[in-house]
């Protein structure tokens, strides 16, 4: 069955301070955030890269990395690198990842497909430009869904493929979280 394989890579999200006029003529500050309570909303394809959109007491949308603690990309790795518009910063992601590695799936074999969840906490952390002193902890929730191959040959040809080894023929995962940031 699929374990936490689908999620590794998959993993990611940031926060940042939106510094240019927002639709409807309202400026945003260029000034160190205030932190708060934030939102983050990334779409996934089975990748280590990603895009990311925060919303709350900060603001942005950019790219995401998922690397090792070297800062090596890697579909591994328990960190994720966000590169938005006014700075970067990490996230550790090693509590996330460990949430989900006794991950059971709930596999429906007559259409070869498969849903399922994660959730755990990660830590932000190593902020460069505006993001310089990030820190806090957001609440991460993975949710996916998947169809998988069929076999090609052998005694199990033309049935369901959800091996750990087995490619997916299409996956969505969508990451959510809720957490609190500050700057100092």
């Amino acid at each position: 069955m699929l374990t936490r394989r689908v999620f590794v890579g998959s993993v990611v999200f940031g926060a940042m301070v939106l510094t240019t006029t927002l639709p409807g003529g309202v400026a945003a500050s260029s000034a160190t955030p205030a932190g708060g309570a934030i939102q983050i909303y990334s779409p996934q394809i089975n990748s280590i890269h990603g895009t990311i959109v925060i919303t709350g007491a900060i603001g942005d949308y950019g790219k995401t990395t998922t690397i090792n603690q070297n800062g090596k990309p890697e579909s591994n790795g328990n960190f994720v690198k966000i590169v938005l518009h006014k700075g970067t910063f990490e996230i550790n992601s090693t509590a996330f990842n460990a949430a989900t590695k006794n991950l059971q799936p709930t596999v429906y074999a007559s259409t070869c497909s498969a849903v399922g969840s994660a959730t755990g906490v990660v830590t932000l952390l190593d902020g460069t430009g505006l993001y310089t002193g990030i820190s806090g902890t957001v609440n991460i929730t993975a949710a996916f869904g998947l169809i998988g191959p069929l076999f090609k040959s052998g005694k199990n040809k033309g049935q369901c493929n959800l091996s750990n080894s087995a490619q997916p023929i299409s996956q969505y995962t969508l990451i959510t979280g809720n957490g609190t940031v500050s700057f100092g």
